[in-house]
Parts: C-alpha cells; sequence; structure tokens
C-alpha cells in the first residue's frame, strides 16, 4: 500500500504564495467573468461619480467640508441599508425599516422629554420597540405565511399613523440630550482619528494573518503573504488619507465673517472650525465589524446564508428556517430603530417626517446598489456602506449642479436599475444551463 504524504508547513506556504499579486488578480476577474461581480459595479460607479462631481465642482464638492458632510449625510442611511441586507438575504423584503426608523425615534424622544428618563434608558426603550416591530413582522411571515411585501406595507402605514399619534400631525419633539445629538454633530479629537486608524489597520492585518496561517497549518491553500500585504497597505492608505482630510479645518465660507478662535472667548457671529472625524463614521465601522463576524464567522449567519440560497434544503438539512426568519427580521427593524435616532440626533428634532420621504428607497438601493441580491443568498453587510457612500454621493453632488430634485430621484433610480440588472445578469451568468 502506499502512502501519501503529507504536505509540510514550508510546501504549503509557497503552495500559498504561487502566483502572488498576479495571480489573485487573475482568479479575481475569473471569478467576475463566472458572474461572480460582487460589489465591483458599485466601487467604479462611487470612482466615477466622485470623479465627475470633483470636476463639476471642485471648490464646493472638492472640500473638506463637504467631504465630512457627505458620511453625516450617508450614516443613517448606511445603517438602515445594513439592517435590510438580512432581509434581502433571505430573499424578503421589508418596506417599513423607513417608519420603524421614525417611531422608535418617536419613542426616544418621548422617553426623554416628557417621561424625564435618562437618555440610556431612553435609547434603549427606542431600540427594543424596533425589535418588538421586527418580532411582529417576522411572526406574521414565518408563522402565518403572508408574504412579507404584504405585511411589511401594511406596517408601513400603520406606523405612520403611529407616528402621528406620538407626536401629533405637524408637531415636532425635540431631542433633549447632548450625548445624542453630538453622536452625529460632534468629532473625535484630532489624536482619536489616528488611533481609530491605527487599530483598524491593525485589526485587519492581524484577523488577516490568523486566518492564512490556520489554513496553512491545516494543510489547505491560503492567500498569497505578498495579497495580504497589499490589502492592507492599500486599505492604511485609504484610510489614512480619510482621516487626514477629516483632520484638516473645515468651515462653511462666510464674506465678512471671521473664524472662531480655538480657544479663548470667540467674537460674536464668529465661523466656527470644525475639525476631526465625525463620530458617526465610528458608529458605522463598529457595527460593520460586528455584523460581518455574525455574518461570515458564526452558524447563525451560515445559516441565514443556507436558507436564503434554498429554504427547503436547508430545513431538510435541520436549520430552523423559521427561527432564521423572525431573528433576521428582528435585526433589520432593531438597526432601522438605530438609525432613525441617528436621523434624529443629525436633525436635533423628531417629526412626522422622520424616516419618511425616500429614507426607504435610498436604504433597499444602497444595499442593492452595494451588490446584495433581491433574489436572495448573496451579499455582505459592506455592500450596505458601498452603497450608501453611492447614494450619499449622488443626493450630495447633484444639489450642487442642479436645483431641480427630479432629477436627483431619476438618477438614483437609474443607478438603482442598473445594479439590480447586474445582479440579474450575473445570477443567470453564475447559473450553469
Amino acid at each position: 500500500m502506499s502512502t501519501v504524504q503529507q504536505p509540510t508547513n514550508v510546501d504549503v506556504a509557497e503552495a500559498g504564495d504561487t502566483g502572488g499579486i498576479p495571480q489573485a488578480i487573475r482568479d479575481y476577474f475569473t471569478r467576475v467573468r463566472g458572474g461572480d461581480v460582487g460589489s465591483l459595479p458599485a466601487v467604479l460607479g462611487l470612482i466615477v461619480l466622485f470623479a465627475f462631481f470633483s470636476l463639476m465642482k471642485p471648490d464646493t464638492f472638492f472640500s473638506t467640508f463637504n467631504f465630512a458632510n457627505l458620511l453625516n449625510q450617508g450614516t443613517a442611511i448606511i445603517v438602515l441599508a445594513m439592517g435590510l441586507v438580512f432581509v434581502l438575504l433571505l430573499g424578503e423584503i421589508d418596506l417599513s425599516a423607513g417608519f420603524t426608523a421614525g417611531t422608535a425615534a418617536a419613542v426616544l424622544a418621548v422617553a426623554l422629554s416628557s417621561w424625564g428618563l435618562a437618555w440610556p434608558i431612553a435609547l434603549m426603550i427606542g431600540l427594543l420597540t424596533g425589535t418588538v416591530i421586527g418580532l411582529s413582522i417576522g411572526l406574521l411571515v414565518a408563522r402565518l405565511g403572508i408574504p412579507s411585501f404584504v405585511v411589511t406595507l401594511a406596517m408601513f402605514l400603520a406606523l405612520q399613523g403611529v407616528m402621528l399619534l406620538i407626536i401629533s400631525e405637524g408637531g415636532t419633539i425635540r431631542l433633549r440630550s447632548d450625548f445624542l445629538i453630538g453622536i452625529m454633530n460632534q468629532n473625535m479629537p484630532l489624536w482619536g482619528g489616528w488611533l481609530l486608524w491605527a487599530i483598524v489597520i491593525g485589526g485587519y492585518a492581524f484577523v488577516g494573518w490568523r486566518a492564512i496561517s490556520g489554513r496553512r497549518k491545516a494543510g489547505l491553500r491560503a492567500t498569497a503573504t505578498s495579497v495580504w500585504a497589499a490589502k492592507v497597505v492599500v486599505l492604511a492608505v485609504l484610510l489614512g488619507v480619510t482621516v487626514y482630510l477629516l483632520n484638516e479645518p473645515r468651515q462653511i465660507v462666510r464674506p465678512g465673517k471671521e473664524s472662531c478662535p480655538s480657544s479663548g472667548d470667540a467674537p460674536l457671529g464668529c465661523i466656527p472650525v470644525i475639525e476631526g472625524v465625525p463620530w458617526a463614521v465610528l458608529v458605522v465601522l463598529v457595527l460593520l465589524v460586528g455584523l460581518t463576524f455574525v455574518l461570515s464567522r458564526t452558524g447563525f449567519g451560515r445559516h441565514i446564508y443556507a436558507t436564503g440560497g434554498n429554504a427547503e434544503a436547508a430545513r431538510r438539512a435541520g436549520i430552523s428556517v423559521q427561527g432564521i426568519k423572525i431573528a433576521c427580521f428582528m435585526i433589520c427593524s432593531t438597526l432601522a430603530a438605530l438609525g432613525g435616532v441617528l436621523i434624529a440626533s443629525r436633525d436635533n428634532s423628531v417629526s412626522p417626517t422622520t424616516g419618511g420621504a425616500q429614507t426607504l428607497l435610498f436604504a433597499v438601493g444602497a444595499a442593492v446598489i452595494g451588490g446584495t441580491s433581491l433574489f436572495g443568498g448573496k451579499g455582505r453587510v459592506m455592500d450596505a456602506v458601498i452603497g450608501g457612500l453611492v447614494i450619499a454621493v449622488i443626493a450630495n453632488g447633484l444639489p450642487l449642479i442642479t436645483q431641480q430634485s427630479g432629477i436627483q430621484f431619476v438618477v438614483t433610480g437609474l443607478v438603482l436599475l442598473v445594479a439590480a440588472s447586474v445582479d440579474a445578469i450575473s445570477r443567470k451568468r453564475a447559473t450553469p444551463s
């Protein structure tokens, strides 16, 4: 009998580095040709849009003040889209996410102003409001078998009424918490931005190297060391440039107005100088890391992908499909509630329009544009971030060129249609005939 020689650590390490970066590029384009385009269209679209608006309005769009404003504009949409990714992975939809955000924000504002609760307790009540709404939707969809489109459309209408009952038509409730308002309106100290940069780069490098080492020890083919190093360097440069720009002093320039001094008494009517990474960026990063870990490193995440790919096969494999659906709707609505808190923080108040208008459409558009499939089984939390940035760039850049809001809706709709078309085409190419 012949024996199979197990590869040594040296053999595996060398095999993992075969081809290096050129081979990794060839493998990537092979996957793209096979229909696995991922977030590539969204990334290319983001680059094109950013370059276009920078050329058209270099003094306004391509400025540190507008760059920070763009990030703040997209934060709430990104958080809502992160929640919707969980539902879309199942091939379901949640049309009520926007007004779930508004209802949770209204409950939070009432808990602060009318009930006089401390902000941590009020925040917990607001988030639990979203969780309960998600539980209700999940039970109706999973237990009774009502299509999610119908259930969430009914919630879309009902929650508008709930908001009017809480706030009263035409009313506004001020958000009485400096901490909550500061989430979207305050910035980290300059050293805090660089500390965050170091933590993100160090964590990304450590996790990547640990995965490579683990696969090599198991005798499996691993990512080339050169590819890992290139990814770390590129991410470090991109995030480093971002932190540098956000740490630069920025302000709205107004004729006849002087800048406020950094210390001492400020003259009346002076324009404050703003600098630092917005705290909202930290919120998005924490959610991105945590939710990505849930989807990619836990059994629960694998069950979500299995259910979205083929619910019947998942059920036969022993997965609680109903439980997975209920949990995903709860996650979606809880994140929607958090998105409502961020909207209220940005506006300093809650009104009947909070979470309404195009909020839901932009959130769904962000998830789909980023690469999450409408058919279920394919998507990442990172898709919400990339798609949300695309939406934010469009919403931020178009008003600088034209004041016609209709053009913004037309362009956003066309971008969403292209993203859905790419998704459908890639699925056809990936499915063997």
